[in-house]
C-alpha cells in the first residue's frame, strides 16, 4: 500500500518517545487512500513519539468499509525501498501486482509480504466481488545489512489455534515459546513461514465476548496492539490495574514482559500483535521510501520518476507492473527542509 499523504510532517523530526506506564494507548488519524472517493484507513504508526515498534514502521487499519460507497482500494504502481510491505485482511480480496512479475490474491487468512529491498514497484486493486473490505496494511524496515536485498514476494496460508479462549493466526515471524498450551496446537501453526530479516511477530488474536487469554510474550521484544474489534482490556504482570484500549486505537507495551493479559467484556474482540526487538538504527522514511540519509531518500525519489516518465522501460530502476493498466503513481514534492534521520 502506498502512503498518498502529501505532507505527512510527523516523518521530519518527531521527538523522542515519551516515558509513559507500561501500557501506552496511541491515537490513530485519518488518512485518505486512492479510490475514485478516498477510502479512509486509519494510521497509528509512525506518529509522534513512536516511530516503530521492533522492526514494525507503518500501520494503516481500514474498514470495514462498503466498496459501493467508497469505491475501494484502487493504489496504482508506486515504488518502495527499504521495507517489507504485509498485507492482512479480516474481509474482502485484494490483487496485487509487482515489477518482480508476481501476481497474487490476498484474502483473509493469507498473508502477502513482499520484500522491497534495494527497489521494486507494485500495485494493490480490490477486485471487483469484493462488497467490503476490511484489514491491515503493514512495513517493516530492513535493517542495514539486508535492505540492498534484491526484491522478492511470498505468499502464505496460515492455520488458526485455541490458546485460552483466544483463537491465533500467526502471519509473521514467531510466537514466543514456541509450541502453545493448546491441545490442536502445532509448531508449524506457531511460526509464520515467510521471510523476515530480524526478529518479529505478527498475529491476529479473536476473543469472544466475556474470553480472556494469557499469551506469552518474547520479553526481549516491545509490542504493539492494534484493537480491530473491541475494547479490549489488557493487563500485565505485576500491575494491578488493567488498561482499556478503545476501537482502532494501539496500545504500546515496552521490553521486559513475559505475557500479557487480554479480556473481553460483553462484545467480540480482534486485536492484531505486533511485535520486535526494538530497532535501532537511525533510518529516513518519507513517503514509500526508507533510507538512511536526505540525500539517498532524494535519489530514490528522482529514480522514480525517471520511471514514470519512461514507464514502458522494464529496465529502469524499479521496473514495471505488467498487467496493470493505468500510470503509475507520481512521487509528491519533497518537503522545504532537510530530512532528519530519525531512531
Amino acid at each position: 500500500m502506498s502512503n498518498l499523504e502529501r505532507d505527512p510532517v510527523e516523518l521530519l523530526c518527531p521527538p523522542e518517545a515519551p516515558e509513559g506506564p507500561a501500557v501506552q494507548v496511541l491515537e490513530y488519524r485519518e488518512v485518505p487512500l486512492g479510490g475514485p472517493r478516498a477510502m479512509p484507513v486509519r494510521r497509528t504508526l509512525p506518529q509522534r513519539g513512536r516511530t516503530t515498534i521492533g522492526a514494525w514502521c507503518f500501520a494503516d487499519h481500514y474498514g470495514p468499509d462498503d466498496v459501493a460507497e467508497t469505491g475501494g482500494m484502487v493504489v496504482p504502481p508506486h515504488p518502495h525501498t527499504g521495507l517489507q510491505t504485509v498485507s492482512w485482511l479480516f474481509e474482502g480480496e485484494i490483487e496485487h501486482r509487482d515489477s518482480t512479475g508476481s501476481h497474487e490474491l490476498v484474502r483473509p487468512g493469507g498473508v502477502n509480504l513482499m520484500t522491497a529491498g534495494r527497489g521494486i514497484s507494485h500495485s494493490e486493486v480490490s477486485t471487483p466481488g469484493t462488497t467490503r473490505l476490511h484489514g491491515v496494511q503493514l512495513w517493516t524496515v530492513l535493517p542495514e545489512d539486508s535492505r540492498h536485498v534484491a526484491p522478492f514476494f511470498e505468499h502464505a496460508d496460515t492455520s488458526p489455534f485455541q490458546v485460552g479462549d483466544a483463537t491465533v493466526r500467526v502471519f509473521t515471524g514467531e510466537l514466543a515459546n514456541g509450541r502453545p498450551e493448546a491441545a490442536d496446537a502445532t509448531t508449524d501453526a506457531a511460526a509464520s513461514p515467510v521471510t523476515v530479516f530480524s526478529p518479529l511477530l505478527g498475529a491476529q488474536v479473536d476473543l469472544p465476548a466475556g474470553g480472556v487469554v494469557d499469551l506469552p510474550l518474547d520479553p526481549t521484544f516491545e509490542h504493539g496492539v492494534l484493537v480491530d474489534a473491541g475494547p479490549v482490556s489488557i493487563g500485565l504482570p505485576g500491575t494491578d490495574a488493567a488498561t482499556e484500549v478503545p476501537w482502532a486505537q494501539l496500545a504500546y507495551l515496552e521490553p521486559g514482559h513475559d505475557r500479557v493479559r487480554l479480556r473481553a467484556d460483553t462484545d467480540p474482540v480482534r486485536v492484531v500483535l505486533l511485535g520486535g526487538v526494538p530497532f535501532g538504527e537511525e533510518i529516513v522514511m518519507w513517503w514509500n521510501f526508507i533510507g538512511r540519509s536526505h540525500e539517498e531518500v532524494v535519489e530514490f525519489r528522482r529514480r522514480w520518476e525517471s520511471d514514470v516518465i519512461d514507464r514502458n522501460d522494464p529496465d529502469g530502476p524499479f521496473g514495471t507492473v505488467p498487467g496493470y493498466d493505468g500510470a503509475p503513481l507520481p512521487a509528491p514534492e519533497l518537503p522545504t527542509v532537510r530530512l532528519r534521520p530519525r531512531r
